[in-house]
């Protein structure tokens, strides 16, 4: 045996050791690691607003507590609101059931000539085996949606805790990542992290504006139309449509048309009407003006990136795949040469005059040899004076 193999031996077992244990570990830690990303966007997203306090004499640290309170406020104010919006709906539900028991009841009645009763109905179904099945299971139920509701309050504490930090010691990180980097390379690492900064941040800004826009235009639709909860569904669409690329705006006008529904089957067609027609006006008036700027990159491109970050991290690459993608963009853009575009007909469209001689070519070698109208279309090559007929 050759005294090299014990060791090749050794070093390939230890290897692969060494490549389980870091993917266990990977897979250990992929909570974690996707919790710390989610927090670098978020960081990424308030550092301007925090660096334009820090800039006026406050402490970054403060700058950093009071955007972040801001920050939940907001959302801590638009869940109750849609939580009372739900209960409220929920409590008309249940007052309104014996009556909506009472219609169905005689609709069956008098179309198939039974002799129900509503009082008989509730009986049948308290007294069902597969009703007192399902109350088992539901208690059973309750412990594992706690662990669950526990398990994202935990979350979005570290997501929270994680961004503040980052966000609130961004200078010393940039300052302890580029001490271990080559003064080259120090450029470019700051460099990316600008880059990152503004087109996150402006991404969610201008998406915040959009949303904005976009829940006073449906208030102002809900509201006419006599819509019960018109702004809490305005706060609905707003932000659903704005942060879900694409078909946001369809999924977000869905609860808008239940509850106009409810009102008037035609208010509900109307709310439909009017989710197309807004659509159209963001994509093609709105949009374009306010994120030109910031995150200028093909709606195509976006929709793709917004596809795969799902395939990849779920609900989270959703949402920072658009930014991700616009960084990345930029950051590359300083790197592609790029060369002045010739003055040619077919890069704006047009078509060619080589493809339109080619048939006047053909059409002429059909037509019969005596024919006057046959007449050679000039080639390319040609400058149209020495047409020529098919006799000659």
């Amino acid at each position: 045996m050759p005294g090299w193999l014990p060791r090749a031996m050794v070093l390939a077992l230890a290897l692969i050791a060494c490549f389980q244990l870091g993917s266990w570990a990977f897979h250990q830690l992929t909570g974690l690691l996707i919790n710390v990303l989610i927090a670098f966007f978020l960081a990424l997203a308030v550092e301007p607003a925090v660096s334009w306090m820090a800039g006026r004499g406050m402490r970054r640290g403060m700058a950093t507590g009071v955007v972040f309170l801001g920050v939940m406020v907001a959302g801590a104010g638009f869940v109750v609101l849609l939580s009372s919006m739900l209960a409220g709906q929920i409590v008309s539900m249940v007052e309104d059931f014996p009556e909506y028991l009472d219609s169905v009841i005689n609709w069956i009645n008098q179309t198939f000539h039974t002799d129900l009763s509503r009082v008989a109905v509730q009986d049948s179904l308290l007294h069902s085996d597969w009703l007192q099945k399902y109350v088992q299971n539901s208690a059973s139920g309750v412990l594992d949606v706690s662990g669950q509701v526990l398990g994202g309050l935990f979350r979005l504490l570290t997501i929270l805790l994680f961004s503040f930090y980052f966000a609130a010691d961004g200078p010393r990180l940039r300052r302890a990542l580029c001490s271990v980097l080559p003064p080259a390379k120090q450029a470019e690492v700051l460099r990316a992290w600008e880059i990152a900064v503004d087109k996150t941040g402006g991404y969610l800004y201008s998406r915040g504006l959009m949303a904005l826009i976009s829940g006073i235009a449906h208030y102002v639709l809900l509201e006419a139309l006599g819509v019960p909860y018109a702004p809490v569904l305005a706060v609905w669409v707003g932000l659903v449509s704005q942060f879900i690329p694409t078909i946001g705006t369809y999924l977000a006008g869905a609860l808008p048309m239940l509850i106009a529904f409810t009102v008037d089957p035609w208010y509900a067609l109307w709310v439909l009407i009017f989710v197309v027609v807004y659509q159209q006006f963001e994509n093609y008036v709105l949009q374009p003006k306010l994120t030109a700027k910031t995150v200028d990159i093909h709606p195509a491109v976006a929709f793709g990136s917004v596809i795969a970050g799902t395939a990849l991290l779920g609900a989270v690459g959703a949402l920072i795949a658009i930014p991700a993608v616009a960084t990345l963009q930029a950051f590359l853009g300083a790197y592609v040469k790029r060369y002045d575009v010739t003055d040619d007909p077919r890069v704006h469209g047009h078509r060619s005059r080589s493809g339109s001689s080619l048939l006047g070519r053909m059409r002429a070698a059909l037509r019969r040899p005596d024919d006057p109208r046959a007449e050679v279309v000039p080639g390319p090559e040609s400058d149209g004076d020495d047409t020529r007929d098919g006799s000659r």
